[in-house]
């Protein structure tokens, strides 16, 4: 029909510009025309190699997770029989198509997507296997997904279909184009590691806070918001909540809880007692890892945000006018052999909670060695000014220099002050 028709248009078309041409002359350019059309037979399969180089069989995702929905669409132009309806295929013995993952098949049909596309398409849910994790489940408290597989009465499809799947796994699509060639596209199945984050760095102590956990793997079922709970915690309330993360679209894998932070009331429910500054932690253990983890692994994820006011660390206890002080108080320039002074210095807590630390004091010689270390630790109230003092008495002549130093504590060295250096002249 495609030569014919092309002889007609060719010969009205000369007969208008020409008149009448001599059977002959036409005959050589039809002839010419059928030897340079190209063959059906000679070309590649339109199912294989489409117009834009896409493989024939494509998936939505390059990796999924045990319980996604996998999407899939085949180029199959040639089977697109009837350009004024919606075909399928893989419900005939000429046009067989399987959905597997490791030990498992279900036939499977796919529609077009419009009349006259030659495109396939449907989609088919992955649902996990759940003796992977056993009785403690996913989330520990023994959630796990369904491992349900259809049975087919001849095919399954275009949606609706369910096959199981493990956390190390593929699924591949096999279409049999004819009867002497299949056509098939794969994925991988994985198991994804987990995020965690708090929304913001810093939240109102009375104010709400927003957590996030991003975790495929915890998106069971698809056509659901899936939900589960984690634990979160302050400074002022170690025993903390249990917070609801709840999906913020079906199948997204992406989950948040909002914590309302108190500072008057008790922890209850997704409200969580804070003081001024404090540091408020929000756990995830991921218990569906990927290789090299084993099946059984399980890892603790941490995030952490502040509440409150946010003052620099070394502005939260600063230290000012360091001196040397006899007994009397009096405020000494220099200072002779063994004579006992105080090295003392002001502090003063910003914070608007109590703020644990430890004030130290480093003597070092004029050759920079250090003769002497001594340290005092205790705690102040909000806002709290103080003066704090160390003792010593230099055994011999010469110049030193006082190091003054306010930490957290002794064996936790974060700075709350900048350190301060004092001269002091001993004859």
């Amino acid at each position: 029909m495609y030569i014919v028709f092309g002889r007609i248009t060719l010969q009205s078309k000369l007969q208008h510009a020409l008149g009448m041409v001599a059977p002959l002359a036409l005959f050589s350019i039809c002839l010419l025309l059928v030897l340079n059309a190209p063959s059906y037979a000679q070309m590649p399969s339109q199912g294989i190699t489409t117009s834009v180089n896409k493989p024939p069989v494509q998936f939505n995702k390059k990796v999924f997770s045990w319980t996604d929905r996998v999407y899939i669409t085949v180029y199959a132009p040639d089977f697109n029989s009837d350009p004024n309806l919606i075909d399928t295929i893989g419900e005939t013995s000429d046009d067989k198509l399987n959905v597997c993952t490791t030990g498992h098949c279900i036939p499977y049909k796919l529609s077009e997507t419009g009349v006259d596309t030659g495109i396939f398409s449907g989609y088919v849910d992955l649902t996990g296997d759940p003796t992977q994790k056993g009785t403690a489940g996913i989330d520990g408290y023994g959630e796990n997904p369904s491992g349900t597989m259809s049975t087919c009465n001849s095919t399954c499809g275009p949606t609706g279909g369910m096959i199981p799947s493990t956390g190390n796994d593929g699924v591949s699509v096999s279409f049999e184009y004819s009867r002497d060639q299949t056509v098939t596209g794969s994925a991988l199945i994985r198991w994804h590691l987990g995020q965690i984050q708090w929304m913001q760095p810093n939240y109102p102590s009375d104010g709400q806070g927003v957590l996030q956990i991003i975790d495929p793997d915890m998106s069971i079922n698809p056509d659901a918001l899936n939900k589960f709970d984690t634990n979160v915690w302050s400074d002022s309330d170690s025993g903390g909540i249990k917070l609801t993360m709840t999906e913020t679209d079906k199948g997204s894998g992406i989950f948040q809880g909002t914590a309302y932070f108190t500072t008057q009331y008790t922890s209850s429910g997704n409200r969580l007692h804070v003081s001024e500054g404090d540091a408020v932690t929000g756990e995830y253990t991921d218990r569906t890892l990927p290789p090299p983890y084993s099946p059984s692994s399980q890892l603790r994820l941490l995030a952490t945000t502040t509440v409150g006011t946010i003052l620099p660390p070394l502005e939260r206890v600063p230290a000012s006018n360091a001196r040397i002080i006899d007994s009397a108080g009096k405020t000494l320039g220099k200072i002779a052999v063994g004579q006992q002074v105080a090295i003392v210095s002001d502090v003063t807590n910003k914070m608007n909670r109590n703020q644990a630390f430890a004030y130290l004091v480093q003597i070092q010689d004029s050759n920079g060695i250090a003769t002497s270390l001594s340290w005092i630790t205790g705690s102040l109230s909000p806002k709290q000014s103080m003066s704090l003092s160390q003792s010593w008495a230099p055994s011999s002549s010469g110049t030193y220099t006082a190091q003054i130093f306010v930490w957290q504590g002794v064996t936790d060295p974060n700075a709350l002050s900048s350190p301060l250096t004092l001269q002091i002249p001993v004859s």
